[in-house]
């Protein structure tokens, strides 16, 4: 799964990468058809056989690139936050954490913890000098079934560390230091802000077909599964929704305000129909305020 693409429901999870996938540049979700046992002066590559249902297991060599991959899915299994983002590049974005602002995203990353499988099935492990990939059978895109997935290594000193960010999206992650997570969750919350909001316009238009032309409220487009029901709470969006009806119900508006204004999102979003009656969402920084 890429960056910011978690869970299959209408809210992504920040630190989705860390489970299932990485930023631009980073791990590639590419299995390899074939697996091998090699050794040579310039490449070291353990592997067995393996599909994605079932995944072969290979020897780990203690603090080798699969053991990094190992302790670090354990480590989020357990909740271990700050002991597994170490054992990534992305250690210089919660090194300046203090444990009081790490509980700031306590939902981000406590809702990946769940996810994490028992047991991660480790099916090969490539290492090219200072680089490395394993490969691991992990949750897709969807959820729904597992899929190998390879992540990259570099070893740093004398650990591994797994890539997380790589090229200037690393650069910038040094360059913010702590509030790299902050600019992260904000973005994040921004563009789940705008998917939400056109996804009150599909839940409308489908209300509307059904109902002869008019538009609802957000509870009855919840209790029609047409809505999750965590659009109700910032907690997990970061942001505040509304919906308001015309008394003719043939017309509506739909807001999203940043719960926490320059913490949770700085842009506030409008979603209203055009003189074609065609929905359009805008966007501005309006100081944390509704836009309407």
């Amino acid at each position: 799964m890429r960056v910011l693409q978690f869970f299959n429901s209408p809210h992504q999870s920040l630190c989705g990468f860390l489970l299932f996938g990485c930023l631009a540049g980073g791990c590639s979700v590419a299995a390899p058809k074939t697996s091998a046992n090699i050794d040579s002066k310039s490449m070291a590559v353990k592997s067995d056989s393996a599909n994605s249902s079932q995944g072969a297991t290979i020897p780990i060599e203690p603090n080798g690139p699969a053991d990094t991959v190992r302790v670090f899915y354990k480590h989020l299994r357990e909740k271990k936050f700050r002991e597994a983002i170490f054992l990534t590049n992305l250690k210089p974005a919660i090194a300046g954490l203090t444990d009081t602002e790490l509980k700031d995203f306590s939902v981000d990353f406590e809702a990946i913890a769940g996810q994490v499988p028992a047991e991660v099935q480790i099916n090969g492990e490539i290492i090219t000098g200072e680089q490395a990939t394993v490969t691991a059978n992990l949750p897709n895109e969807d959820g729904d079934k597992n899929e190998l997935q390879t992540i990259r290594l570099r070893k740093e000193g004398d650990i591994w560390v797994m890539l997380l960010v790589e090229g200037p999206a690393e650069e910038l992650m040094k360059k913010e230091g702590k509030n790299y997570f902050y600019s992260l969750r904000m973005a994040t919350h921004e563009d789940e802000a705008r998917r939400m909001l056109e996804r009150i316009s599909k839940a409308q238009l489908a209300h509307s077909l059904q109902n002869g032309g008019v538009f609802t409220d957000m509870q009855t487009l919840i209790v029609s599964g047409l809505l999750p029901e965590d659009i109700k709470t910032s907690e997990s969006t970061g942001y505040n929704y509304t919906i308001k009806l015309m008394p003719d119900k043939i017309k509506y508006f739909a807001t999203a305000t940043p719960a926490e204004y320059n913490k949770s999102g700085k842009l506030s979003f409008l979603l209203q129909l055009d003189a074609k009656g065609i929905s359009r969402v805008t966007e501005k920084n309006n100081g944390g305020k509704p836009m309407k």
